[in-house]
């Protein structure tokens, strides 16, 4: 396939293994039926993966990145190298459904940038639910239709030459919304289209999760506050202390408000109050003491 014919890239980070990874690329290969995708997965877990990668999916291009790569700069890697005119992002747990690719594409027509909404397709057990509540509860249906402040980083579409445009801008330490940032004050739309839902399908360990929580909290703080003051960085890190009633109160009130997984917060209740307080905690020493190597191990 020559660029030309190609209509999207769509880039996948590999950062959870194979278990994860093989579901997420046969949905991508499904869509490549009926759209012409180019799917790049940037891999940062080795050769066991690559060669299982490889094997399954001999038309998916596979960048190699080092086992340090953030997965903002693996994220970097693939606009590189990217060849479509538009550039998708998901993640290795997140599952397309058919017509994911044209609908994106097709939304393009109204604002050249587009995120969907994200949907639980982990239900098997309490911890899986409480874990995607405590991180997705903002992106529950149903959610306003058109331009939007803020826009997923795991169901996105971009113009190629857009994301060229801010190359220079972007960096391997920070999080999709610095450049949703960016793209906001220039005055791009970021347009929401939440009947574009992918699924995320992701389990953990509550102790898997609770890291996760807080090195994610880390590495966004540390971010924040990198080059701040020292005295700015310490109220931070104190008004953060007070983060889990705000943060609880903040995640219950919107299931609520939407009457979606009562059932799931009420099992769930006591597991999203832990995995505040590791929110919280990575604020604190992010604020504090910086990102460290956090943003290398989220995943």
């Amino acid at each position: 396939m020559t660029a030309r014919e190609i209509a999207l890239s769509v880039v996948v980070p590999s950062v959870n293994g194979w278990s994860d990874l093989e579901g997420a690329v046969a949905a991508l290969v499904d869509e490549s039926a009926t759209v012409a995708l180019e799917i790049i997965v940037v891999d940062r877990l080795g050769d066991a993966v690559r060669t299982a990668l490889h094997a399954r999916f001999p038309l998916v291009r596979v960048l190699a990145a080092p086992p340090t790569a953030t997965i903002p700069a693996m994220r970097l890697m693939a606009f590189d190298a990217a060849l479509g005119a538009s550039v998708a992002v998901i993640e290795d747990h997140v599952i397309v459904p058919r017509g994911w690719a044209r609908a994106l594409l097709d939304a393009q027509h109204s604002a050249p940038v587009v995120g969907g909404a994200v949907a639980n397709a982990a239900t098997e057990t309490v911890v899986d639910w409480a874990a995607f509540l405590c991180e997705y509860s903002h992106c529950l249906p149903p959610l306003p239709a058109g331009p939007s402040e803020s826009l997923t980083g795991n169901n996105v579409i971009y113009p190629r030459h857009l994301l060229a445009r801010y190359r220079d801008r972007l960096s391997a330490e920070r999080w999709e919304n610095h450049l949703h940032d960016m793209m906001r004050a220039d005055g791009i739309v970021l347009m929401c289209r939440p009947d574009i839902v992918v699924g995320h399908r992701k389990h953990y360990s509550v102790g898997e999760y609770v890291s996760q929580r807080y090195l994610y909290a880390r590495s966004y703080a540390g971010a924040r506050v990198a080059g701040a003051p020292w005295l700015t960085r310490m109220a931070y890190g104190a008004a953060a202390m007070a983060l889990p009633p705000v943060l609880l109160y903040r995640t219950v009130s919107r299931i609520w408000r939407k009457r979606q997984h009562l059932s799931e917060l009420r099992r769930g209740l006591p597991l999203i109050a832990l995995f505040v307080c590791a929110w919280a905690a990575g604020e604190v020493v992010g604020s504090w003491r910086g990102a460290g190597d956090s943003l290398q191990k989220v995943c």
